[in-house]
């Protein structure tokens, strides 16, 4: 499985929309802003295509964000960030999520200026247990 630069994946045990259901109810348990849920199945389905479920969830904190994106304005197109649960060929469901020192490496943020997003990869992570 090649899941691209940057990209952490981990397994799941629960079908694509239970890991999202589950990660959403810990981000707003800690008041993280949920802004979107792209099902891409969904609407692959509605356009005549098949593909295995696949949803995207876009989430964040104007407080973590928003100095990521002072310290590089860019850095805007990765965030708000997002989780991915997808199903693979062999029906597999997988979590992924940008890690956060790809980000630091690709806008070359300091640790300080990476700080704030740091620790959401173990915050999403506990969707999985």
């Amino acid at each position: 499985m090649n899941s691209g630069e940057g990209i952490i994946s981990k397994p799941s045990k629960y079908s694509v929309s239970e890991t999202l259901h589950r990660l959403e109810t810990i981000l707003t348990a800690r008041g993280i802003k949920v802004f979107a849920l792209i099902d891409h199945s969904g609407e692959a389905e509605r356009a005549g295509l098949k593909m295995p479920p696949t949803q995207l969830l876009i989430f964040g904190n104007p407080k973590g964000g928003t100095p990521v994106m002072l310290a590089a304005p860019t850095s805007a197109i990765d965030l708000p960030l997002k989780a991915l649960a997808w199903q693979d060929a062999d029906g597999q469901v997988w979590l992924s999520y940008n890690d956060p020192a790809y980000i630091q490496r690709r806008y070359g943020l300091s640790a300080d200026d990476i700080k704030p997003i740091a620790s959401m990869g173990g915050v999403i992570e506990q969707a999985l247990v």
